[in-house]
């Protein structure tokens, strides 16, 4: 162990208390419940603590308390940091667990395995933990693998068809990217000697090849943009939260894409600061998924499955942000201040969003919008609570995201007024009207239009015990803190994105945004209208018929099954099969061609045509002998073997059973018995 012990305890207390809830709750499920939340709890407090204490620059405490890690651990150790940044990060992750664990309970009461749920929920927590408090990129990796695996457990929860499939591709989506990564880290660790986060700027800046930095960075970013669900590696996204289990939707969407955000921040950060081609390429990545996952949002009929696909289109408001930084240089305030902060509000908001979607399948179990349609108009609280949400994300004045999105819209007016940058502007503009437009479509449905069927809806209507206490403190309480949060922008939103520029090396923090200006206000009010436009012209018209919603998005233009699935289950295959079946004959020809020719055998001049000389010596003897017989006593009944022959013959098959005997796995097996037997005798003799 070196440095302090607080970050290792930090990010190691829910891997300790995931095994207790697992084995308890097969027992005693009530038992289970009360753990897991006094685990999730008692790291959110601590959690708040340090943030209180950091925020109060108490600078020697700071130090004390700063890093820490395991010295020789999988082989380069790990290592673990605070700082404003990764506290604020460390926050919301416990915040976010503490509430979906709460509502985990009455969520899970008629479901099966609930305590493998428990048990992998917790796992990923402290795996989450461990990717924003990692002091080097091999820690982060670590983490980010180990949370990978075992938030794969969460989409297959349910265990049938469709849940199976979406694992699968989660899965191999994370796998594929985290191979790519680590192909990254060997190239940057090959190059400039370190993975340390903090030492990684000097080292580059002092490492003359910069092509291998870029080939290092665009393998890492391909890794981190897979979990952040950046396009075209977004396949997973609109599969996996519809359906997971809402809780770990929550988690999916708000904190588990995050960590793909929070590498690419340390990429763009540490090898690429103030680097305008790789902020031309971040941001050329996050327009395409902005739009991308906008547009599937707007034709999605599900309502989980839009939360998803909006998921995708906040992740490329946030990566336009972070492209914003790379081509401001030193004058990124704006672009640093905005993406952070929309990275917090997307976290905040989705776990609205999807803790009430996960109330509404629980009582519904049903998540298209026209079986779903009607259930939460006479209910107040619910409608409430999603409506927080709803205004958050649309970006509408008041709200935390107009805040996030005033920001980076900023950054891009401020760079240039060249036409690719006022494409990106306006593009920018028309994925927050789609936004608007997306969820007034889901909150018209849920809580305002009446469903078809009205005896549906009057069951709906008289169902007014929709959530228990503690599922209404889950949602009320993160509804609450998210609308105070929008209230205060510049008392509280501004002092969190102060406290987390340093990891974007951003020290001054620049001068005071009017969020409130008519100039500020002029670009939501843009985005609403086209949201109202878009709703109206295009929903109402063209994504209903009779009253009804329609899916008419094209399947050609589902990535994993047109591109992803073909390629790598059907193309790459052959394509591999005849390039190893055409390599291994052009070998084998090549073998032949030389034998024949340069390498032709000929005869040795003292090659034996059987035995070995052993056989040949003693079999000469022998026949020696046999003559001698053959001249004497032999005379009459002369004896015709030729022993040497014979001889030969044996010495053959003998190689020939050794051989087979040598092959057999009886053999091996034996082999392996008698060395496990001289071991033990061995050591207990000692």
């Amino acid at each position: 162990m070196n440095g302090t012990i607080l970050p290792v305890l930090l990010v190691a207390w829910p891997f300790l208390g995931a095994f207790p809830v697992y084995f308890i709750g097969r027992k005693k499920a009530a038992f289970r419940d009360y753990l897991a939340d006094l685990i999730v709890i008692s790291e959110f407090l601590v959690m708040a603590f340090l943030v209180v204490r950091w925020a109060g620059r108490a600078d020697a405490w700071k130090q004390v308390f700063a890093a820490g890690g395991i010295a020789g651990f999988c082989g380069l150790g790990i290592s673990f940091e605070i700082d404003g940044f990764r506290l604020v990060y460390g926050t919301i992750a416990s915040l976010m667990w503490m509430m979906t664990t709460i509502l985990s309970r009455e969520y899970f009461q008629h479901h099966e395995n609930v305590s493998r749920f428990y048990f992998f929920l917790l796992l990923t927590f402290g795996a989450t933990m461990g990717v924003f408090l990692s002091a080097d990129l091999y820690t982060t990796f670590i983490f980010f693998e180990i949370m990978s695996f075992t938030s794969y457990v969460w989409v297959a929860q349910e265990e049938n068809a469709a849940s199976l499939r979406a694992a699968s591709t989660y899965l191999a989506v994370a796998v594929i990217g985290g191979l790519v990564m680590l192909m990254g880290i060997f190239l940057l660790y090959h190059a400039v000697g370190t993975l340390t986060i903090r030492e990684l700027l000097p080292a580059v800046r002092s490492y003359p090849d910069k092509t291998m930095i870029y080939a290092a960075g665009l393998c890492m970013l391909t890794g981190f943009g897979a979990k952040a669900g950046a396009f075209p590696l977004h396949i997973w996204l609109p599969k996996a939260h519809p359906v997971a289990p809402a809780p770990a939707s929550a988690l999916l969407s708000g904190i588990l894409t995050k960590t793909g955000i929070f590498g690419i921040l340390v990429i763009s950060s540490e090898l690429f600061l103030h680097d305008s081609r790789w902020g031309s390429l971040i941001l050329i990545l996050g327009v395409l998924t902005m739009t991308g996952g906008a547009l599937l949002a707007v034709f999605s009929i599900d309502l989980k499955r839009t939360l998803a696909c909006s998921s995708m289109s906040q992740i490329g408001f946030i990566m336009v942000g972070i492209g914003m930084q790379g081509l401001l240089g030193e004058e990124n305030a704006l672009a640093v201040h905005g993406s952070m902060l929309h990275m917090m509000n997307h976290s905040m908001i989705k776990l609205v969003l999807f803790m009430a979607a996960g109330v509404i399948f629980m009582n519904t179990h049903k998540l298209d919008l026209n079986e779903i349609r009607g259930f939460g108009r006479k209910k107040p609280l619910l409608k409430i609570i999603f409506l927080v949400g709803a205004l958050a994300i649309g970006g509408i004045p008041l709200f935390g995201g107009y805040i996030s999105k005033t920001l980076i819209h900023e950054s891009i007016v401020e760079y240039s007024s060249a036409w690719i940058y006022r494409l990106v502007e306006y593009l920018f503009l028309a994925s927050g009207g789609l936004t608007v437009a997306y969820m007034t479509k889901l909150f018209v449905a849920v809580f305002v239009e009446e469903n078809e069927d009205q005896k549906v809806q009057k069951a709906y209507d008289q169902n007014n015990h929709y959530m228990n206490r503690e599922s209404t403190f889950a949602l009320a309480g993160s509804a609450l803190i998210l609308f105070i949060w929008g209230l205060f922008p510049h008392q509280i939103m501004d002092a969190a994105a102060e406290l987390g520029q340093g990891l974007m090396h951003l020290e001054e923090s620049g001068e005071v945004v009017a969020y409130f200006s008519l100039k500020n206000l002029s670009g939501a009010l843009i985005s609403i209208l086209i949201g109202v436009i878009v709703y109206v012209l295009v929903i109402r018209r063209f994504l209903m018929s009779e009253k009804r919603y329609i899916n008419v998005w094209p399947a050609w233009l589902d990535l994993e099954n047109s591109v992803y699935r073909p390629v790598l289950l059907t193309v790459l295959p052959f394509v591999c099969r005849v390039f190893c079946r055409v390599f291994d004959s052009l070998v084998d020809t090549l073998v032949v061609v030389l034998r024949k020719t340069v390498y032709k055998d000929s005869p040795l001049p003292h090659e034996l045509p059987e035995g070995n000389a052993v056989t040949l010596a003693i079999g000469t003897v022998m026949n020696l002998g046999r003559d001698l017989a053959n001249l004497t006593w032999r005379k009459h009944e002369p004896l015709t073997t030729d022993f040497r022959h014979r001889l030969a013959m044996w010495y053959e098959e003998m190689n020939e059973s050794n051989t087979i005997i040598g092959r057999s796995l009886s053999f091996g097996l034996m082999l392996v018995c008698i060395g496990f037997c001289v071991t033990l005798i061995y050591i207990i003799w000692l």
